[in-house]
C-alpha cells in the first residue's frame, strides 16, 4: 500500500494526482495482454491489494494479510478496489469488507473467492510466489495469440450481457484462424510432439 508517513506530507493537490497515477499504473497492469498472477507472500493492503485485484489471478500464502482498509484513514479504494473488488467476490461481500476495512488470511480470502490459490508459508518465505511460477510455467507452452484474445474475450465479455460477450468470444476467435500458430499446433497433435508456437 501507500507509504501513509509520505501521504500525510503531501498537500491535497498532490494526493489526487498521485492517486490518479497509481489508478493508471493499475490499469496498465490489468490491461497487458498476457497472463498476470499476484503472489502473496506478506501483506497487501490498499493499493497493494489493488495491485493484486489488477491480476488475472492471485495466489497467496496462508499467512498473508490483504484488505481494502481505507474507510479506516477516511477514505475509499482509489486505484480501482470498488470496482474490481465487487467483481472478484461480489458487491455484498466487498461492500462488507470495504466498509469494515476487514484484514483476511489467505485462507479466508480463498474461501470467499479474492485468491484462486492459497498455500501454506514456507521458511524462505517465498511459498506463493514459488506457486504462481508453477501456474506460469503452465500457461507458457500455451499459444502466445490464443492467451492474448481469450484474456480480452474474458476481460470485456464479463463487462456486457452474454449475447455481446459472445459476439466477443467470436471476434476474438477469428483472430485465431489465420495464425500460424493454429496450423503448428494441429500439425503438433497429428505428430504427436509439443508445438512450438512462434506467436504468428
Amino acid at each position: 500500500g501507500a507509504d501513509l508517513k509520505e501521504r500525510a506530507k503531501m498537500h491535497s493537490s498532490e494526493v489526487s494526482s498521485f492517486v490518479s497515477r497509481a489508478r493508471a499504473t493499475i490499469n496498465e497492469l490489468a490491461n497487458l495482454p498476457v497472463p498476470t498472477i499476484a503472489a502473496i507472500d506478506g501483506t497487501a493492503l490498499g493499493g497493494g491489494l489493488e495491485l493484486a485485484l489488477a491480476c488475472d489471478i492471485r495466489v497467496a500464502a496462508s499467512s498473508a494479510k490483504m484488505g481494502l482498509v481505507e474507510t479506516k484513514l477516511a477514505i475509499i479504494p482509489g486505484a480501482g478496489g470498488t470496482q474490481r473488488l465487487p467483481r472478484t467476490i461480489g458487491v455484498s461481500l466487498a461492500k462488507e469488507l470495504i466498509f469494515s476495512a476487514r484484514i483476511v488470511d489467505g485462507e479466508e480470502a480463498k474461501s470467499i473467492g479474492l485468491i484462486s490459490h492459497v498455500v501454506k508459508q514456507n521458511e524462505a518465505g517465498d511459498a506463493a510466489y514459488r506457486r504462481a511460477l508453477a501456474l506460469a510455467r503452465e500457461f507458457l507452452p500455451q499459444g502466445p495469440v490464443a492467451m492474448r484474445v481469450a484474456k480480452l474475450a474474458i476481460n470485456q465479455g464479463m463487462e456486457v450481457d452474454l449475447v455481446t460477450g459472445l459476439a466477443i468470444e467470436e471476434a476474438c476467435y477469428a483472430q485465431t484462424i489465420p495464425t500460424k500458430d493454429r496450423i503448428e499446433g494441429l500439425l503438433a497433435f497429428k505428430e504427436k510432439r509439443p508445438p512450438r508456437y512462434k506467436g504468428e
